[in-house]
């Protein structure tokens, strides 16, 4: 008689301006509810949520988490320490929330504009260094073009806002790249590590940002095989930084001097341009492959977080090829309460975690033990 095993419960986090799905992840919601996954919507900083009643956390529209940076990290260990992982994974959204991270592919050998990383009060030092040049003064930590400047360095104008801006950031400087204007920026949307597809993002006349709620506008774009290169290159430094797995992964950049310069991996909220793109929400929702059994993941865990490292719990389905007793869960709630003590759902038997072997024979039960209420 097979183990029973509770419905798995996934939360879409999301914040107080967007707390709802939008439209554009409209079909990505409605594959994962096909799937067996139907989203529950969350606020992310909402103090009533019990995180603890869900398997996983799908981080969405958390589109104002850099005004509350330490809010938000606190946010990812309270997860951590429940043992509900998030996808993309915890230590990828920590790393991947301070625009620093350039300076760090940078050293991987990824081109990108050129950064200068400044406190506050070294800003007017910084300035006087690139005196003449077009500059664009933003904090590390920021999204949305948030506390964004762009001026000349050593103008008083350029100064006195930048005197304006909040103490307690750190602020990237770097040259103003013209061909965001000329060219727009490009956006290149990968998941499960396999692109998908592209756009272009242009300013509004006479402006620089290419945000909507600046005038920004978006129009689908099939990139060369030299930007898809560069993207390809930036990928593999991130998994040379030790952050190779993740189910969704945007990369933002413009090409200038014939080169494409990557301006930010976006990996905790991006938006996804998916409601152009219905079978890339459902290549997202099965894990990054269409051909895979709905609700399986091929190699253990469940479709949306293969990638991850952070599953969610696993169900075998007609298809599945996840090997009898092999664990693949880098942290769960079934992990710590089974391997630590006979749980319910066990029948007596320990779940084996990697390295461990169990103190009670060798058989495991095909499924995770059902969770307690």
């Amino acid at each position: 008689m097979p183990v029973p095993v509770a419905p798995r419960r996934l939360a879409l986090a999301t914040s107080i301006d967007h707390a709802s799905i939008q439209p554009d992840d409209a079909h990505l919601a409605a594959t994962l509810e096909r799937l067996g996954l139907p989203p529950v919507v969350c606020v992310w900083n909402d103090p009533t949520v019990d995180w603890s009643a869900f398997d996983a956390v799908l981080i969405r529209t958390i589109w104002d988490y850099f005004k509350h940076q330490a809010a938000f990290l606190h946010w990812l260990d309270r997860l951590d320490a429940l043992g509900v992982p998030t996808i993309n994974d915890s230590a990828l959204l920590r790393w991947n929330s301070d625009k620093r991270y350039l300076l760090e592919l940078a050293q991987h050998g990824v081109a990108i504009i050129p950064t200068r990383l400044a406190g506050a009060a070294a800003l007017p030092d910084t300035l006087a260094a690139m005196a003449g040049q077009s500059v664009v003064i933003k904090p590390s930590v920021s999204g949305s073009a948030w506390h964004t400047l762009r001026g000349t360095a050593g103008d008083a104008a350029l100064t006195d806002a930048a005197a304006q801006l909040p103490r307690e950031r750190d602020y990237l400087v770097q040259p103003f790249v013209p061909e965001i204007v000329s060219d727009g920026e490009w956006s290149l949307l990968y998941f499960a590590g396999e692109f998908s597809h592209a756009v272009i993002k242009r300013p509004a006349a006479g402006d620089y940002r290419v945000q909507g709620e600046y005038g920004g506008r978006t129009e689908p774009a099939q990139p060369d095989a030299a930007i898809l290169a560069a993207a390809d290159r930036a990928l593999a430094a991130l998994a040379a930084l030790g952050h190779g797995g993740h189910a969704y992964l945007r990369v933002d950049g413009v090409v200038s001097g014939g080169r494409f310069l990557v301006m930010e991996l976006e990996l905790i909220e991006p938006f996804l341009h998916l409601a152009a793109h219905p079978a890339a929400a459902e290549r997202l929702a099965r894990g990054g492959r269409a051909d895979r059994p709905a609700g399986c993941g091929r190699n253990g865990p469940c479709a949306l977080s293969r990638r991850a490292g952070t599953t969610m719990p696993h169900v075998p389905r007609a298809g599945c090829a996840w090997p009898r007793g092999a664990d693949r869960w880098r942290r769960s709630r079934w992990r710590r309460g089974c391997c630590g003590a006979t749980s319910p759902g066990c029948r007596g038997a320990r779940w084996r975690p990697p390295g461990r072997s169990c103190r009670r024979g060798t058989s495991h039960p095909r499924s995770p033990p059902r969770r307690s209420a």
